[in-house]
């Protein structure tokens, strides 16, 4: 029986999907026209219970699926011609017997890199009158600001201040005052972000539930206040250039082994304040495939207990669309970057796709480029995006970046320009989120205990983000049509 079959005779309020709708939606594949959600009265009613049941699981919406039974959205793997809504094949695009094998020391990679990236990078602005850039200082956004500084000089580049773990803004503020670029830097503040997403919501298209998306929507609300009309984002680089796995992840995949563990482990003494301890037993608890996708998130038996009905299995079998072509993959670096891929085509790509038509804003990726991006893939060598040797990510950026700049603090760590201070959000907004989730009782009815119950835990950052998960998740539920009509109006 399905989900819909399944509450309707249960006298819930999921009801069977009407007039399906089916949404292009990827930087791939240029803008999305979102026009078609808008068409037919959004509300509570037409919510996917399984798209919930991935958003608290995993922080995005399994594609093709969305957070409404009707809505299909065709991401960059599936091919926009198929119908969303049947049985649509999965393949990823950037294979590694795609890539040039040979090399040519003659000819100069950095400089045509810098041609058709300063190309690139006025195609996807061209739309935008006053474009805003998200410059963190490391290796995909400062080549973005050079080119910016060229063709573009009038951007804006604008650094997100987290937390305290990791501080970027010095070396963003270096190479923006360096290029002659204009910087300027937006400090997180957990309840502002949480208000801003509250004001945008209504005008969100679709849903997802990354881990930027409250800094997302923070920085994009405050660009708009500016006078800015463009966000310039630098993602969609990493599936082409290739991602090295690193032996943390080898190690990570091998022990989630799927087992379900009592959810009291997390709450014991000493255990439920240490997250890297609470991190472990998720682990253990996650398919190998889920473990690459970033963030803390509900375990399948807490997804259950949120819903009042076994409910994540259905969320877990979303990922055997994908098992044919992660059976493909010819080393582990090529099925990370396919698992980051399906992660990132409903959540990293999404939040800002979402936020940018919530706020009419032109959101830009110069690095999905058309042009740009089959060159790299199909012309620069190898040795040029993954050393061989080092195991270092995107050599050719690198080597590009030292045309202007010596070695950078984050060119060669974690990036972290989207952190955000999630302690700080259960502690300033847990009243208003779990007044969300008694309203939402209907939908979620684990939720409000949940709350409770791990009130006192949310200081260790793993809990956290799983308050942060509500705190996205429960609002959308509580909206109901609110969000069409104030849209309409």
């Amino acid at each position: 029986m399905s989900v819909g079959a399944q509450a309707t005779a249960a006298n819930s309020p999921w009801q069977a999907a009407v007039k399906p709708r089916q949404i292009t939606m990827s930087p791939y594949f240029g803008a999305s026209d979102f026009s078609g959600v808008w068409a037919s009265q959004r509300g509570s009613a037409s919510l996917d219970a399984v798209s919930l049941a991935d958003l608290l699981r995993n922080g995005f919406v399994y594609a093709p699926h969305s957070i409404y039974s009707d809505v299909k959205v065709a991401t960059f793997g599936f091919d926009p011609a198929q119908d969303m809504h049947a049985d649509p094949k999965f393949r990823f695009g950037f294979r590694d017997s795609g890539k040039r094998r040979d090399r040519d020391d003659r000819n100069d990679w950095v400089g045509e890199f810098h041609r058709r990236l300063c190309e690139a990078y006025l195609r996807s602005c061209r739309e935008i009158g006053s474009p805003w850039l998200l410059q963190s200082g490391g290796k995909d956004s400062t080549p973005l600001a050079i080119a910016a500084a060229e063709v573009r000089p009038d951007t804006v580049c604008i650094t997100y201040l987290g937390g305290s773990e990791e501080n970027e803004v010095g070396s963003a503020n270096f190479i923006a005052k360096h290029l002659g670029l204009r910087h300027e830097t937006l400090v997180c503040d957990p309840g502002r972000a949480y208000d801003r997403y509250l004001e945008c919501l209504p005008r969100m298209p679709l849903l997802t539930a990354d881990f930027a998306l409250l800094s997302y929507v923070d920085l994009a609300t405050e660009i708009a206040k500016l006078g800015g009309d463009g966000v310039v984002d630098g993602m969609g680089a990493d599936n082409y250039f290739g991602i090295p796995v690193g032996q943390q992840h080898h190690w990570l995949s091998a022990i989630a082994c799927g087992m379900r563990l009592p959810s009291f482990l997390h709450q014991l003494p000493l255990l439920g304040a240490n997250f890297k301890l609470c991190y472990l037993l998720s682990t253990l608890q996650m398919d190998p495939i889920e473990r690459v996708f970033p963030g803390s998130r509900f375990t399948d038996a807490e997804v259950d207990a949120l819903f009042g009905i076994p409910i994540a299995d259905r969320s877990k079998s979303r990922l055997r669309q994908f098992d044919e072509e992660f059976a493909s993959a010819t080393s582990a670096d090529e099925r990370f970057a396919m698992a980051l891929t399906v992660a990132g085509a409903t959540g990293g790509f999404a939040k800002g796709i979402f936020t940018a038509s919530a706020l009419s804003l032109v959101a830009a990726y110069p690095f999905c480029d058309a042009e740009l991006r089959e060159w790299i893939y199909r012309e620069v060598p190898p040795d040029q995006l993954i050393d061989p040797v080092k195991r270092t990510s995107k050599v050719l950026m690198r080597k590009y970046i030292e045309t202007r700049f010596d070695a950078l603090p984050y060119v060669a760590r974690k990036k972290g320009s989207f952190r955000f201070d999630l302690c700080g959000l259960a502690n300033r907004r847990f009243e208003q989120v779990h007044a969300y989730a008694v309203q939402a009782q209907d939908v979620l009815p684990g939720a409000a205990p949940w709350l409770v119950r791990n009130r006192r835990l949310l200081g260790n950052k793993y809990h956290a983000s799983k308050f942060y998960l509500l705190a996205v998740v429960l609002p959308w539920i509580t909206a109901g049509s609110q969000r069409a009509g104030r849209n309409a109006a």
